[in-house]
């Protein structure tokens, strides 16, 4: 039954996620997106760190190992995550709040591959026949069309989509990893342990490089301070989510539940944005969601 828990730790993560990244994209119209980036990790690490010191009085005796197999799948991870979060709010500014998170999912066919071939994570036929149809849902979503807001986006807002596909399912091998190898026994532990060490690093390249390359994106993250800090709760709750996951369950059948994201992200642009869905976008979001049934079933 405790395996079985990275099923609801999913769909959480997914909710606060969509609710993470609309505060972003407030952000990102006065910060930027590396400003809008830096929100999730700088104002989430305080509830990351507030996380560990639960899950410390809960496994008070937890023995982590911080070896190269942990920080070297740390950082890769770190790095991934932190580029497929600035294309992913381009993405989203450029098809549309809920294309965007849609496309982003083409991390799930991604994070398959990936977990094949680098990590040697196996799946069913079933599985990947999920995997198939839910790549083809998405090709249909990122063929050039009207964006949501009637407006041509071309191929520029697949292409980030794709882009932050392909990062976010290498992060999410790469976290399910470190997780494991610090310590195996408590994955729960391990995978809150992790987030915080990971939006450390993450927070603290990012600010340093903004505040060399960028300043007035810095000042900006700060000024929103209030739509900061919520994304940076919600961003914090997300990573928590996806971290205990991936320690539970191989990345694409987390992945392949995560897409129910994609809907929740439709009825968010549509209340917060004002955004509509076409037709075939309806249909290949619908395709997408039938994939990671099959999917799940690995």
């Amino acid at each position: 039954m405790f395996q079985l828990l990275w099923v609801p730790a999913t769909i959480a993560a997914s909710i606060f996620q969509v609710g993470r990244n609309a505060l972003q994209r407030g952000v990102m119209s006065t910060a930027g997106p590396w400003g809008a980036t830096l929100v999730r990790f700088l104002f989430g690490l305080p509830f990351s760190i507030l996380f560990v010191a639960v899950a410390l009085a809960v496994v008070p005796q937890a023995q982590p190992h911080f070896g190269s197999a942990f920080w070297i799948s740390a950082v890769a991870g770190a790095t991934s995550q932190v580029l497929a979060t600035a294309a992913l709010l381009v993405a989203m500014h450029r098809a549309g709040f809920a294309v965007g998170t849609a496309l982003q999912q083409s991390s799930l066919p991604l994070a398959a591959l990936l977990g094949l071939l680098i990590y040697h994570d196996r799946l069913s036929g079933l599985a990947w026949a999920g995997v198939v149809i839910t790549t083809a849902g998405l090709v249909t979503l990122g063929w050039p069309s009207e964006g949501a807001g009637g407006k041509p986006h071309g191929l520029s807002g697949a292409f980030f989509g794709v882009l932050s596909g392909l990062c976010f399912g290498f992060s999410l091998n790469a976290f399910r990893h470190s997780a494991l190898s610090m310590e195996p026994a408590h994955p729960v532990y391990a995978a809150i342990l992790s987030v915080a060490i990971v939006q450390a690093m993450q927070a603290a390249a990012l600010t340093g490089i903004l505040a060399l390359r960028d300043p007035g994106a810095l000042r900006a993250v700060f000024r929103s301070w209030r739509s900061s800090l919520g994304a940076g709760l919600c961003g914090a709750c997300a990573s928590a989510g996806w971290f205990i996951a991936l320690a539970l369950s191989p990345a694409a059948p987390v992945r392949a539940l995560g897409v129910i994201e994609a809907p929740i992200a439709a009825l968010a642009g549509h209340r917060l944005f004002r955004e509509t869905l076409h037709l075939k976008q309806i249909v290949a979001v619908a395709a997408a969601i039938a994939g990671i049934v099959l999917t799940s079933l690995f």
